[in-house]
């Protein structure tokens, strides 16, 4: 099945995410979709899957035009899509959220669970997934439940298959099962679409490469394209793909030592589990692991975000587990969050104000509960200039700049004190390359300072880009701490539990 997208737009208010995009997706192809976060990727395919409708252009379907004014009628026709955030029941079993909307009935006209185990088994065994039926998704592993993901959509014999951004969630190994089952897929004239921005993953997998940029297509990459290139493509320009670092100065006189900390997550179980480590000054401590594995409240916790139930976490000597988080920054302590819109920055807040939430106890911006407007707006403008935050000015509202720009925000604010621990969670999730390479340069400034930095990334480009030393967490525990030559399987290993010298054991 052939699919040709011809002068498809789509717009939101003023917002044009699509701009007369023209591409055609054929059988038996892996066909990759590569642009920056932000680019109009993901809208394109929800496009062709029906959870949007152009506004205009045409949609052809074997030089048919049609229009899919839902999902259902896009799966009718044979258009399979497996999203970045998985669309599972966790508390229904593999065959149940495999046949929802498309169950078998009796004769009686009731439910044919046992009609919908067998076509689940037969669709599994067929492409070697192995799954179990009455397995229930929440008990499943990540990389397991993609493939019931994957299961869903052959189960009602999918001829195009879309997958957006499917290995955000995956540690190394599964990425590598993953694409060698698109390629089993694709050999049997599937038509694969792969969106993506990690360039590393479009060079192994990809028979085309289209690009988009700001909503259109820019052009198609040569397979033999390097990174650097496909960047170029993504952004406009020449970019730089890795940090050129000195080696770390580290410093014990500076150093943040956490101790026994355990700490219960939102669920009410244990989600970190009497952890003890310690950061020193002058190094980049970055945590792997995929994504769930009690990262998050480790670094909420070190900040006074999170409760502690148990244990320490001085800096410089000083004890700051259980205190407020503002007694925590005052003790020299800097934190990005990971998601900077609820946690970073109040949109409906000025860039000038925004730069100034944590410093207006006191200190040159205030004076009892006057503010220093003068103050606050020179702040503002040196922070502009210098982090290079596109904006008309500092009384532009924080909440109408791109992600990459409130990320710089949040930067700014935090790298204006001297610091003793700097904490980036995430700290390039949703930017653009451009906009990753300039706040890697702040991180490895911060390090060179003599601040200690907590890196914690699912991305494993930017653990080894950055790191000193790799801590990987797995079920809220440290499996091991690594030097940043760890081959990328090794590491894969340990992020799926495999402690430390197993996994090199295990890798050789």
């Amino acid at each position: 099945m052939r699919i040709l997208l011809d002068e498809v737009t789509k717009t939101f208010g003023d917002v044009v995410a699509n701009d007369h995009i023209s591409l055609t997706i054929n059988p038996g192809e892996i066909h990759c979709i590569l642009g920056e976060n932000g680019a109009g990727k993901s809208t394109l395919m929800n496009i062709i899957y029906g959870l949007h409708q152009p506004d205009a252009g045409r949609i052809l379907v074997d030089d048919e035009p049609v229009v899919f004014e839902s999902p259902r009628a896009a799966m009718e026709r044979g258009i399979g899509m497996v999203h970045q955030h998985f669309m599972l029941i966790p508390v229904f079993t593999v065959a149940e959220n495999v046949m929802l909307g498309d169950e078998p009935k009796t004769s009686a006209r009731l439910l044919d669970y046992a009609a919908a185990r067998r076509h689940v088994v037969a669709v599994s065994e067929r492409f070697g997934f192995q799954l179990d039926p009455d397995a229930l998704v929440s008990e499943l592993p990540v990389g397991v439940q993609q493939r019931v993901e994957i299961v869903k959509a052959l189960a009602r014999d999918a001829q195009v298959l879309i997958f957006d951004e499917p290995t955000a969630v995956l540690t190394p190994q599964e990425t590598d099962e993953l694409i060698a089952i698109l390629r089993q897929l694709s050999a049997e004239g599937k038509a694969i679409v792969f969106i993506s921005h990690k360039l590393r993953e479009v060079r192994a997998i990809a028979d085309r490469i289209s690009v988009i940029r700001h909503g259109r297509v820019v052009g198609e990459a040569p397979l033999g394209s390097t990174e650097s290139e496909l960047a170029a493509m993504m952004v406009g320009r020449s970019v730089s793909l890795t940090i050129t670092k000195s080696p770390p100065r580290r410093d014990w006189r500076s150093s943040t030592v956490v101790s026994g900390l355990t700490v219960v997550g939102s669920d009410g179980a244990v989600a970190v589990d009497d952890i003890s480590i310690a950061f020193r000054g002058g190094e980049i401590t970055a945590i792997a692991g995929v994504e769930g594995n009690g990262q998050t409240e480790f670094v909420e916790a070190l900040v006074g975000l999170r409760p502690v139930s148990s244990g320490s976490v001085t800096v410089d000597g000083a004890e700051v587990a259980g205190k407020a988080v503002k007694d925590i920054l005052a003790a020299g302590v800097g934190f990005v969050p990971e998601d900077r819109k609820a946690n970073g920055i109040i949109g409906s807040f000025t860039i000038e104000h925004n730069l100034v939430l944590d410093r207006l106890s006191g200190g040159p911006f205030t004076s009892g509960i006057a503010m220093h407007r003068a103050a606050i707006r020179e702040n503002g403008e040196a922070a502009i200039a210098e982090f290079d935050i596109r904006a008309p000015g500092p009384t532009a509202l924080a909440g109408t700049l791109s992600g990459g720009n409130q990320q710089k925000i949040v930067l700014a604010r935090e790298l204006a004190r001297p610091l003793a621990l700097f904490i980036a969670s995430q700290p390039t999730r949703g930017l653009d390359v451009g906009s990753i390479e300039f706040v890697h340069a702040r991180i490895v400034a911060e390090r060179d300072a003599g601040a200690a930095v907590v890196i914690v990334s699912t991305e494993l480009d930017e653990v080894y880009n950055l790191a000193d030393r790799i801590v990987v967490m797995y079920r809220g525990e440290i499996v091991g701490v690594v030097p940043p030559e760890t081959p990328r399987d090794v590491i894969g290993l340990m992020m799926a539990g495999i402690p430390a010298a197993e996994a090199v054991g295990s890798a050789r």
